[in-house]
């Protein structure tokens, strides 16, 4: 039986409501996949919650991967059954099948497994984002990534590796110390109360990082932009921890003289060339293989699970979920 699962209100995760339900016809530009994997991120928390508002009721989820079952008129780059991935809106991944425009889909390569693309999709194109365009990262570049075992800060690690940089990660414990490493962290700094400033500065002789990348929010924005030296650039992706505080534009500048980017993957995904073209890289960046690793995969209907399991940290790598 296909199902789906959608949110009538926003909240905890006894929002998840799992249902039936049963496949749409695709309209004019439309495809309809049938889903092998589906990725799940913050977003699709920050949806739940209501941070990210979303009319509702709404089925969640902006990343996935499965084979094209129908086509709706107009359609001419996909057939029947093809093998697609896909990120960003339109919001509604979480369910057995799903109408997507044509443009979306991403055609995938015979080699690389729909779970692997589905995990590597969201993260991937937020990565070029922001080695490319919010700071390019190049040899020489020192790069600071918090939750560096995470499904984003790990491949984000491969990927700067990938482009010369020398990376400093850091991770919550021992454990997701040595996945850091493994995906390719020079450095690790280990517990949420660790002297993260006094380290980074030790582990680059003084100066800084060149740029910071910050999903876990809360208070721990203000002691990022601490580890970055002079002209340099910290990139806000997100809040794990909860909510930032009110920033104020001294602690920028003009002392320190640093840019505070707030960088969205939905805004940059939604631009159709750009898509195109941070989506190839993500496919380009798999064949050599550098691409997001699959940390626990639950079936559909334990969506609940997943989602308490990310926002608790007890995951590492993508999460997916498989109808």
């Amino acid at each position: 039986m296909d199902r789906k699962i959608q949110i009538a209100d926003t909240g905890g995760i006894d929002r998840l409501h799992v249902s039936a339900d049963t496949p749409a016809e695709p309209g004019p530009g439309q495809v309809r996949i049938r889903h092998e994997a589906i990725g799940v991120s913050f977003i699709d928390i920050y949806h739940r919650t209501g941070l990210y508002p979303l009319p509702l009721p709404a089925t969640l989820g902006v990343e996935g991967a499965g084979v094209v079952e129908a086509i709706g008129p107009g359609v001419t780059r996909l057939s029947p059954g093809d093998r697609v991935a896909y990120a960003g809106a339109p919001v509604g991944a979480y369910a057995s099948t799903r109408l997507l425009p044509e443009a979306r889909a991403v055609l995938l390569p015979d080699d690389i497994p729909a779970q692997a693309a589905a995990a590597s999709m969201l993260r991937g194109i937020t990565a070029h984002m922001l080695l490319t365009r919010t700071f390019p990262v190049g040899p020489g570049t020192t790069v600071l990534i918090h939750a560096a075992a995470g499904g984003t800060g790990a491949l984000l690690s491969r990927w700067a590796k990938h482009l010369g940089a020398t990376v400093i990660g850091t991770t919550s414990s021992q454990e997701k110390a040595g996945l850091a490493r493994q995906a390719g962290a020079d450095h690790v700094i280990v517990g949420r109360d660790a002297d993260l400033v006094g380290e980074v500065r030790n582990l680059t002789d003084g100066r800084g990082v060149d740029v910071a990348y910050d999903g876990i929010g809360g208070g721990m924005l203000a002691r990022t932009l601490a580890c970055v030296r002079p002209f340099g650039t910290v990139a806000s992706i997100g809040q794990a921890a909860g909510p930032i505080p009110p920033l104020d534009l001294e602690d920028l500048g003009p002392r320190r003289s640093l840019s505070l980017a707030r960088p969205s993957f939905m805004a940059y995904a939604s631009d159709p060339p750009t898509y195109r073209a941070a989506a190839a890289a993500v496919l380009s960046m798999m064949r050599q293989g550098i691409g997001g690793t699959v940390g626990a995969i639950y079936a559909l209907e334990d969506v609940a699970r997943a989602h308490a399991d990310l926002e608790a940290g007890r995951s590492t790598g993508s999460v997916l979920l498989v109808p």
